[in-house]
């Protein structure tokens, strides 16, 4: 067994970049060339199964990045998975669906004590990865920390940035916590709607996929798996603490499993019943009422259509976006995300933040998200081994490091 290695720079890299031909692992490559490949103390790697492709991305990208070394490895390749993982302090990987293309790195950063990053909203590949690997990943010290973009970042620090706060003005937690995803601009993700096809067709392999996905507390350790919240939002309501109307979030089913993990695996900080709820808010008067009737009957119809062999393989091959694809730097420059939260204390006190960023969420902030994650594991401080989450890993580290890359944490 590798025994725990230390959180320093003993090892050849700081990061490699598994996924750089991808586009959202170019947009990953592209934001650390551009912010920090000037540094002589950073060393990045891009790693991929094809060199020539890799070799392209890399005369693409700043100046600065024209020497960082490539790496050949294959999803399905443990070999060569493990030459990199021995040979960085951070694995940041972009290659999804992470459930068909995921498991065997996490496995070879768990081996080599080896800390992990991924885009990851995948419930079910984050259960197989705990599950799997926790025990083993305390054990050498491996850090595997997924849903460092846009699932989960905004919540799972959003929280934890209201909860230092609650402690710090009132001297105890907030009792309920809800997010309100709000006002955003930006193009779909081809990979997020590749994790979300591979999903429904686990599901028509396995029928037990449904039973973790249906429990609110499926991340949280063995035996530790209840609690005060129930299922997430399904239909249209009426938030009064926000005063507009609501319609079910789609990524609730992993933020808030992600959120409830972090409370867990940090010893309950916030208390064992502690709440937490995630919705999109729409608006005010008639027009939010029917926003949220549209918002509720579309995720409705598609997830019913998504769940039908023929119709699934039509959206797949015809309608929607390919891994690979995404916006232009024009549109995703033009993006933005703003999100809220309204947390209460058990006696009734009342706090507000708010969560946001100035492009794209699921390109342009996700990768500022993801880099930053990787480069705070690589040159921040240690922190316990094992299958992590964001907030309970770098905690408010990050949230400094995203404050200071231009996204916005703020509680009044």
């Amino acid at each position: 067994m590798t025994l725990p290695r230390p959180h320093d720079r003993s090892r050849r890299f700081d990061v490699v970049l598994f996924g750089a031909t991808g586009f959202t692992g170019r947009l990953v490559a592209e934001y650390l060339a551009e912010h920090y490949g000037a540094s002589s103390d950073l060393r990045v790697a891009l790693a991929g199964r094809n060199r020539a492709k890799l070799e392209e991305i890399r005369r693409g990208l700043p100046a600065a990045a024209k020497d960082w070394p490539i790496l050949i490895a294959d999803s399905h390749d443990r070999a060569s998975l493990d030459a990199v993982a021995k040979d960085t302090s951070v694995v940041c990987t972009t290659v999804g669906p992470y459930a068909k293309y995921g498991a065997e790195l996490v496995a070879s950063c768990v081996a080599h004590g080896t800390d992990y990053c991924d885009l990851t909203g995948e419930t079910q590949f984050v259960r197989r990865m705990i599950d799997q690997h926790h025990e083993l990943a305390k054990k050498t010290g491996a850090r595997i920390v997924h849903c460092c973009g846009f699932d989960s970042i905004p919540s799972d620090l959003g929280v934890l940035m209201m909860q230092e706060a609650s402690k710090e003005r009132f001297g105890v937690p907030l009792q309920k916590i809800t997010y309100f995803a709000g006002e955003t601009k930006g193009g779909f993700s081809g990979g997020t709607v590749a994790s979300m096809l591979n999903l429904f067709e686990e599901i028509a392999r396995d029928k037990s996929v449904l039973k973790i996905l249906g429990n609110p507390y499926a991340l949280n350790p063995e035996g530790e798996r209840k609690g005060p919240d129930g299922s997430d939002q399904k239909g249209v309501r009426f938030d009064r603490d926000l005063g507009q109307w609501t319609a079910p979030f789609v990524m609730a089913a992993i933020n808030t499993r992600v959120v409830r993990r972090s409370n867990a695996i940090l010893g309950y900080p916030w208390g064992k019943d502690f709440r937490y709820a995630e919705v999109m808010s729409t608006g005010k008067g008639p027009r939010g009422l029917a926003r949220a009737t549209a918002i509720t009957s579309f995720l409705g119809g598609f997830m019913g259509a998504a769940a039908i062999d023929p119709i699934r393989k039509m959206l797949a091959a015809r309608v929607l976006p390919k891994p690979g694809e995404g916006p232009s730097k024009e549109a995703r420059d033009q993006g933005f995300f703003v999100t809220r939260f309204v947390g209460k204390t058990a006696d009734g006190r009342e706090l507000r933040g708010r969560v946001a960023g100035t492009s794209d969420p699921g390109y342009g902030e996700t990768a500022k998200m993801l880099a930053e994650s990787a480069l705070c594991l690589a040159l921040g401080g240690p922190s316990e081994g094992g299958v992590r989450t964001p907030a309970s890993t770098m905690g408010m580290l990050l949230v400094e490091r995203l404050r200071k890359a231009g996204m916005t944490f703020e509680v009044r």
